[in-house]
């Protein structure tokens, strides 16, 4: 109890506990004022932090966004081109000329079915030059004559020949008389792409051209017929004018009418056909 009373030790114990009210104060203001420069400082900063992300995202955004639209474009694209080569597949397919495409190595890359008719091959596709040619000549209208696999050869070097014809055997034995003219492709580059070849058969064209040439010789033949003819009744005719003979006479009139026989015939046969002209033609 002297101890409480003691004025010292009342000074010494209120100094104390003022001390700790200040320490404990002192720890409580420094809480505060960190906490408030904490939130002074990272708000700001975040807010920063966010706008500078925000301009990154729209360019992700937008980058997505041209990827995407640059990949539906490539489709569209590739979709054009399957379908544009199906069309040009379909239309060389069904051309009624033969059409045969041949790479820098001499071997047949594609033929069509024209192609494929016209040379007598169901598939001539791996075949080389020379396999599917053979001995077939060609002549140019310059009167040069040669081998049709030496005139692709030279094509596919990169000289081009003139549209041609030549005499092609079939492997059946086939006579057949082609039209054929040679167009090198090349690459934007420069590049050899190959020979591409357009093929007509031209066998009816040439029977056609026989068949004319014949008409004209049967025509020409009947011309020199008709005339003979013609004159043999016109001199029989003007002999028996000149004569009172009876027996002179049956003979002009005789003449007459085997010579109107024999134009009958070949009259007849002219219109019932160039055989029948020259059967009827041998019999006169």
């Amino acid at each position: 109890m002297k101890l409480l009373t003691n004025p010292i030790f009342v000074r010494m114990a209120a100094a104390f506990l003022i001390a700790i009210a200040a320490f404990v104060g002192g720890i409580v203001a420094l809480r505060i004022l960190r906490r408030r420069i904490i939130e002074d400082d990272v708000l700001p900063d975040n807010a920063g932090h966010e706008n500078t992300l925000y301009p990154y995202s729209v360019v992700i955004q937008q980058l997505k966004q041209q990827k995407f639209e640059l990949q539906t474009e490539q489709q569209t694209q590739r979709r054009r081109a399957k379908t544009s080569e199906q069309i040009t597949s379909a239309v060389i397919a069904n051309l009624p000329c033969g059409v045969v495409f041949i790479a820098p190595n001499g071997l047949i890359k594609q033929a069509n079915t024209a192609a494929r008719r016209i040379l007598g091959f169901a598939s001539p596709l791996g075949m080389g030059l020379d396999e599917l040619f053979r001995d077939a000549a060609y002549v140019l209208n310059s009167g040069e004559s040669g081998r049709i696999a030496d005139l692709f050869k030279k094509a596919l070097q990169g000289q081009t020949p003139s549209p041609f014809e030549g005499r092609y055997y079939t492997a059946t034995g086939e006579e057949r008389a082609l039209g054929v003219t040679l167009i090198p492709l090349s690459a934007p580059s420069g590049e050899t792409l190959g020979v591409a070849s357009v093929i007509t058969d031209e066998s009816s064209y040439a029977d056609s051209r026989r068949a004319q040439l014949l008409q004209g010789e049967i025509s020409a033949e009947m011309a020199l017929e008709l005339r003979n003819s013609l004159s043999a009744i016109r001199e029989s005719a003007q002999q028996m004018s000149a004569t009172n003979d009876q027996r002179s006479l049956a003979n002009f009139a005789t003449d007459i009418s085997s010579e109107a026989e024999r134009l009958e015939r070949l009259v007849g046969g002219f219109l019932a056909g160039s055989g029948q002209v020259k059967a009827s033609a041998a019999k006169a």
